[in-house]
């Protein structure tokens, strides 16, 4: 068994975040040392990890309590598994496409401020929402 500190170190992961994860039952240690230390088994530790990976991957915490729950059953159907990747996929390129937009539209603007020592500036009008919806800049 190990304190929260190795089994941060062991899964990668601050200690912080272990303590968050089994504050809401996402993975719980073991149980306690007689002076009230978490204690963490290696399969703790694993849960951990594999969290870790999962976070780092984009899934939110309901996602990964999803994901851990088919990780722990041996008869999980992998078309489960598949279709919340797909949805994570989904997410990813919908947030992708925001993101494309949004830098078109800083470019658009970059492109038309004189970005010299007049006041006028189409960034800070875009800003502060002078009437560039109609795209007058």
């Amino acid at each position: 068994m190990y304190k929260i500190s190795e089994a941060a170190i062991r899964a990668n992961l601050p200690v912080k975040t272990v303590r968050y994860y089994g504050d809401i039952g996402l993975v719980n240690p073991a149980g306690r040392s007689d002076s009230g230390y978490r204690l963490y088994t290696d399969p703790d530790i694993a849960k951990l990890s594999f969290v870790g990976r999962a976070r780092r991957y984009s899934f939110s915490i309901d996602q990964c309590r999803e994901l851990l729950d088919l990780y722990e059953d041996e008869q999980r159907p992998s078309s489960v598994v598949k279709q919340i990747t797909l949805e994570k996929i989904a997410e990813i390129d919908s947030r992708l496409h925001e993101l494309q937009e949004l830098r078109d539209e800083l470019q658009h603007l970059a492109g038309c401020c004189h970005g010299d020592s007049r006041p006028d500036c189409p960034i800070i009008g875009k800003l502060s929402n002078d009437g560039l919806e109609n795209g007058s800049f």
